[in-house]
C-alpha cells in the first residue's frame, strides 16, 4: 500500500468542505416534471431567451478594471430572474440529511467499504464529520473505499453521459464539470448505484455561490473578491451552455435533465463537486483522474499531513489515522496546505488556526528599467520569471526562499549583478540567492526588507476598514454565516499583511545594526551550496506517487497540469470560447504556481502594481 506523506501533490488530496449543520433542513418531495409546483408556467421559448442572454454576458470581454462589481450584478440579475421562474423545478429529497446516513453506512458496508470503528455525526459548528466508535492508533488503517464506489470521470463516459461526453469538447476538457453532470444524472435516476451517497450530500452549501449580493460585497477590496466574482460568472456560463446543449444535442436525448435543468440543479452539483473533488490515478496507474470519494468526505480539516493515498494493487482509496483518537471523538484528515481564500471560495469554511494561510503579491522587473536586462537574466539562471505572483505567509519566516531570491536580485545594484553573472563562483553564487544565511550585502537585505515593509503597509490601504472595523463586526450577534465568513476572510488577509509589514520593520533593523557594526558578511564555501527550496519532498513520495509525478512532468502534462494539487480544478475557464487552451492556467493556486516557477509572466502587473 501507498500513501501520502504530506506532499501537497499527493495522489489523493483533501478538498472538500465541512457541511453546515443546517444542510438539508429544507428538503422536501423531489418534482422532476416541467412546472410542477412552479409560480407560473415558463414557455421553453421564454427559458430558452433568457438563457442566451446569460450566456452572451457571461462570454462576452472581460470588463475594464473597476467594473468587474457592476458585470457582476448584472450577471446576478439574470440569474436571480432565471431562478425565480424555476422555483419549485429543482431535484430535492424528502427528509432530513442525516435520516440518509443509516442506508450510507449500510451501502459501504456491503460494497466492500471499510465501516467499523467510527460513525457518522454532528459536530455542531463544524457540521457532520466521523466520530471513533473505538481507539484508534495514529497512522492505522481504519477507512478504505474500493475503485467501484467512487463517482468518477470514467464512470461519467460509462453512464447515461457517455454519448454527450464524447462529442463535447469542454467535458472533455473539464473533469470537474463532467462529474457535475454525472452527479445531477444520477440523483435524478431511482436506480442509481450511488443514490444512497448522493442523498448523504448536503442540500446546499456555504461557498461563495450560495451568498447573498451583500455578503459577496462585504469582500470587495480584498484580494479574495476577484476569485469569487469569477467563480459565480463561470458557473453560470457554464450551466447556461450546458442547458442549451441537452436541450438541443441529439446525444443528451436521453439524459434525466432534459425535463428539468435549474441553476440551483447545477449550482449544488457544481459545490458538490468543488468541496469533495479528489485525484485517484486510473486503474492502469498511468494517469490521474477525478473522482468524488463517499464516506471518507465525510471527514474534517485540521492541520497534519496528508495520510491518504491510492492502494493500486487493491485498487481502493485507503486513509491512515493523522493522530490517536479515544473512543468518541472526532476523526479528522488534513485537506493540503490551502490558504484560507481557498477554503472559504472552494469549500465553504474559514478556518481559524491555519498554518498555511497566505495572500498573494504580484511583483515584476520593469522592462523600462536599465538594470532590466541583467536582473532578468539572474533570475532566469535561478530558475525565477522576471514578472510572478509570490505569497506573503502568516508565519515567520513569511516569504519563501523563491520570493526572498527575487527581491535580492530586485534590489542588486549594478556591480552586485556583475558579481552574480561574471565574478569569482557565480554559477554558485546563484543558488545561494534563496538561502536567508548568506546575504548579497548588508545594504541590500536593507533594501528588499525596507521594500517588503512599505509593499505590505501600502497593500493596507486599499481596504475599506480597518482591522479593528472587521473585529468589531464579528462581535455582533446577528452576523449571518456567510457575512460572517466573508469578514473573517477579508481580516485575516490584513493580519497577515501587518505580520509582513512588522517582520519586515524587524529585519530592517537587524540588519541596519549589522551595517553600522561593520560585521563581516557570511562566507560561502562551495561545499555551502544550498538549493533554492532546501528540501527534497521527492524523496519522500511513495514508488506509486513518484511514477504519477513523472507523468505529470512529461507526456501526460496536460491532465498533470490541471490536476496539479487537486484545487481549484475549474469552475474558471472561459470553456465556451476556449476550450482548447491550456485549462491548467486557470486550476493552479498562483502562489503555488509561482512557487513551481510555472507561472505564466505575460500579464502579471509591474513593480508596485496591485
Amino acid at each position: 500500500m501507498y500513501l501520502g506523506n504530506g506532499n501537497k501533490r499527493s495522489c489523493c488530496c483533501h478538498f472538500h468542505s465541512r457541511p453546515s449543520d443546517t444542510m438539508g433542513k429544507k428538503s422536501r418531495v423531489k418534482t422532476q416534471k416541467s412546472g410542477s409546483g412552479a409560480n407560473t408556467v415558463v414557455s421553453p421559448k421564454e427559458m430558452m431567451n433568457l438563457i442566451s442572454e446569460l450566456l452572451q454576458k457571461c462570454s462576452s470581454a472581460a470588463p475594464s478594471a473597476g467594473k468587474e462589481w457592476e458585470e457582476y450584478i448584472q450577471i446576478r440579475s439574470l440569474v436571480e430572474k432565471i431562478r425565480k421562474k424555476q422555483k419549485g423545478l429543482s431535484t430535492v429529497f424528502e427528509g432530513n440529511r442525516e435520516d440518509y446516513f443509516p442506508d450510507l453506512m449500510s451501502w459501504a458496508q456491503e460494497n466492500g467499504a471499510s465501516s467499523n470503528g467510527f460513525t457518522v455525526a454532528n459536530f455542531g459548528t463544524e457540521g457532520y464529520g466521523l466520530r471513533a466508535t473505538r481507539d484508534i492508533k495514529a497512522e492505522e488503517l481504519f477507512l478504505w473505499i474500493p475503485r467501484k464506489m467512487l463517482m468518477t470521470v470514467e464512470s461519467a463516459q460509462s453512464s447515461l453521459l457517455g454519448p454527450l461526453y464524447g462529442q463535447d469538447r469542454i467535458m472533455q476538457a473539464m473533469g470537474n464539470v463532467t462529474l457535475a453532470l454525472h452527479l445531477l444524472c444520477e440523483r435524478a435516476s431511482p436506480s442509481s448505484f450511488w443514490l444512497p451517497y448522493i442523498r448523504s450530500l448536503p442540500q446546499g452549501y456555504d461557498t461563495p455561490l450560495y451568498y447573498q449580493q451583500d455578503d459577496v460585497q462585504l469582500l470587495l477590496g480584498t484580494q479574495a473578491v476577484q476569485d469569487v466574482l469569477s467563480q459565480y460568472k463561470n458557473s453560470a456560463r457554464q450551466y447556461a451552455y450546458f442547458y442549451k446543449l441537452v436541450q438541443t444535442h441529439p446525444a443528451a436525448s436521453k439524459l434525466p435533465l432534459k425535463d428539468s435543468f435549474t441553476f440551483d440543479d447545477y449550482r449544488w452539483a457544481v459545490s458538490s463537486v468543488m468541496t469533495r473533488q479528489n485525484q485517484i490515478p486510473t486503474e492502469d496507474g498511468s494517469r490521474v483522474t477525478l473522482a468524488l470519494i463517499p464516506l471518507w468526505d465525510m471527514c474534517n480539516h485540521t492541520n497534519g499531513l496528508i495520510t491518504t493515498g491510492y492502494n493500486l494493487e487493491d485498487d481502493r482509496c485507503e486513509c491512515v489515522a493523522l493522530q490517536d483518537y479515544k473512543e468518541n471523538e472526532q476523526i479528522y484528515i488534513f485537506y493540503g496546505t490551502r490558504s484560507n481564500a481557498e477554503f472559504v471560495i472552494h469549500n465553504g469554511f474559514f478556518f481559524q488556526d491555519n498554518a498555511h494561510d497566505r495572500v498573494k503579491i504580484k511583483l515584476g522587473i520593469s522592462k523600462s528599467e536599465r538594470l532590466y536586462a541583467m536582473k532578468a537574466e539572474v533570475l532566469a539562471r535561478a530558475g525565477i520569471p522576471a514578472s510572478c505572483v509570490f505569497a506573503l505567509h502568516c508565519n515567520e519566516p513569511p516569504i519563501s526562499a523563491q520570493l526572498l531570491a527575487f527581491l535580492r536580485v530586485f534590489c542588486m545594484t549594478e556591480e552586485e549583478l556583475k558579481d552574480y553573472l561574471l565574478g569569482d563562483g557565480a554559477i554558485n553564487k546563484i543558488f545561494t540567492l534563496g538561502n536567508s544565511e548568506f546575504p548579497v550585502s548588508w545594504e541590500n537585505e536593507i533594501k528588499l526588507w525596507t521594500f517588503l515593509e512599505n509593499r505590505a503597509a501600502l497593500l493596507l490601504k486599499t481596504y475599506k476598514t480597518t482591522s479593528e472595523d472587521d473585529r468589531s463586526f464579528l462581535e455582533k450577534p446577528d452576523l449571518s454565516l456567510h457575512s460572517r465568513l466573508a469578514i473573517q476572510l477579508r481580516l485575516a488577509e490584513k493580519q497577515i499583511l501587518e505580520k509582513v509589514s512588522a517582520s519586515g520593520r524587524d529585519k530592517r533593523l537587524h540588519f541596519q545594526k549589522k551595517l553600522e557594526e561593520g560585521a563581516p558578511l557570511p562566507h560561502f564555501e562551495e561545499s555551502d551550496i544550498a538549493l533554492l527550496e532546501n528540501s527534497d519532498t521527492d524523496a519522500q513520495l511513495p514508488i506509486i506517487l513518484r511514477k504519477l509525478e513523472e507523468v505529470e512532468e512529461g507526456a501526460g502534462r496536460q491532465v498533470g497540469e490541471a490536476l496539479l494539487n487537486g484545487e481549484k480544478v475549474g469552475f474558471g475557464t472561459q470553456e465556451s470560447q476556449e476550450v482548447s487552451r491550456d485549462v491548467a492556467s486557470d486550476r493552479t493556486s498562483p502562489m503555488e504556481a509561482s512557487e513551481l516557477g510555472a507561472n505564466r509572466t505575460e500579464d502579471i502587473p509591474k513593480e508596485n502594481s496591485e
